[in-house]
């Protein structure tokens, strides 16, 4: 009788992660794909405001205008969180930057702490004692 293998469980795991990643990942495109539909919708709607502004000014127009550019505001934050997330990185550059100052220091210290004597000079004793 073959007994299962340790690694079944570790791998199992990791495609149920996968498989949650993908997910995520398709439901970000998803969402970045409906945001960016509504911002051409919105962008659309600001160029009409403005050449309406341009005939006639109102304050209900330039309300309308405002409006749209917050808008349009919200939505490009949310296009640019969505496609990139800080945590992941900024983790990764504390610790390997961290694992870096300690190594340059210890390699300093180390380096200070011991010095390599020097050479000798490549002058010949008997010019030394004249």
């Amino acid at each position: 009788m073959s007994q299962p293998s340790t690694d079944e469980p570790n791998f199992e795991q990791e495609l149920v992660e996968v498989e949650r990643s993908l997910q995520e990942l398709k439901d970000r495109h998803s969402q970045v794909q409906q945001a960016e539909t509504a911002q051409a919708t919105l962008k659309q709607r600001q160029a009409q405001v403005k050449r309406q502004l341009q005939n006639a000014a109102s304050p209900e127009l330039k309300a309308e205008l405002q409006h749209i550019q917050d808008s349009l505001d919200e939505l490009e934050v949310k296009l640019e969180s969505r496609l990139f997330s800080w945590e992941k990185p900024f983790w990764q550059i504390v610790r390997f930057g961290g694992a870096g100052l300690v190594i340059g220091w210890g390699l300093a210290f180390t380096v200070l702490r011991s010095p390599q004597p020097q050479p000798p000079s490549s002058v010949p004793q008997s010019q030394q004692a004249q």
